[in-house]
């Protein structure tokens, strides 16, 4: 096998607790994780140099892109002199919250083990994941996880029912340091830290208060689309992105698009190769 293109997934925040600040200086979270149909797609080739190529501009290609990141990790937990030729196909908007980067990450780690004859184990590719970043373990699960830790701590779930979703991006993004900097934990969420919490109360994100101090535009956009006719409206992760579930409108000035749940089998990679509208 010398060449593979893939599906890489975003994620959603069906429920995101903050539990507080732990002493590495990350926050401990409580999170619902579901992957959906919108995503990117990634094209790798072996060869005999690292090259990643990408259709957004503003995208760096340099070393600080998670992708290259995860081909040099795997390079270096394997010792295999694998190098390759990467060209990534841009879909999602940046600074979401929907989980672009780490999904990047982790599904270039996933070909770097097929071009490698699958020479490791995804439970591996998931603790390798966790060095670079907190979301990537994840999109190693089957597409529904109840998410603890910095987030890394992955407890694969049984799917969820079919469920179509909009995801409403504003044109600016947030930045996640920015978020987690003005949260006031004496506004977070009362629920538990487990997955009953879920079955309580399914959507609650402890990020937004922080999100709409910062950019309090978010709030009235939040509000906007409620009174659309939406009966769920959250951002994801820690924004800017917001998901509305329900029959409501999308109002014609809004940027948005449609997705749907999506998981996988245990044995192959995210398969939907969807078209953003």
């Amino acid at each position: 096998m010398f060449s593979i293109r893939l599906f890489s997934p975003a994620k959603i925040n069906l429920f995101l607790k903050v539990i507080g600040k732990r002493a590495d200086g990350y926050h401990e979270l409580s999170s619902l994780f579901q992957t959906i149909s919108a995503g990117d797609i990634l094209t790798f080739q072996r060869q005999t140099v690292d090259t990643l190529t990408c259709s957004d501009p503003y995208l760096p290609t340099d070393d600080s892109n998670l992708v290259l990141k995860a081909m040099r990790l795997f390079r270096s937990k394997t010792g295999l002199d694998l190098h390759l030729r990467i060209h990534l196909d841009k879909r999602l908007p940046s600074q979401a919250g929907l989980g672009g980067g780490s999904s990047n990450a982790a599904t270039t780690l996933w070909a770097c083990n097929q071009l490698a004859g699958e020479i490791v184990t995804t439970e591996e590719l998931m603790q390798w994941g966790s060095e670079i970043g907190a979301d990537i373990p994840f999109f190693f699960s089957k597409g529904t996880a109840h998410c603890t830790g910095r987030g890394e701590c992955v407890n694969s779930l049984d799917p969820l029912a079919h469920c179509k979703i909009w995801i409403v991006k504003p044109p600016f993004g947030l930045s996640t340091p920015e978020v987690y900097k003005h949260l006031n934990f004496s506004q977070s969420n009362e629920n538990n830290n487990d997955y009953a919490s879920f079955k309580e109360k399914p959507y609650f994100n402890d990020l937004e208060a922080s999100a709409f101090e910062i950019k309090p535009e978010l709030k009235i956009l939040k509000n906007t689309l409620l009174s659309s006719g939406f009966d769920t409206v959250l951002m994801s992760g820690s924004g800017s992105s917001f998901f509305c579930i329900g029959q409501g409108q999308i109002p014609a000035s809004f940027k948005a698009f449609s997705a749907y749940f999506i998981n996988r089998s245990s044995n192959r990679w995210y398969s939907t190769l969807p078209k953003l509208t």
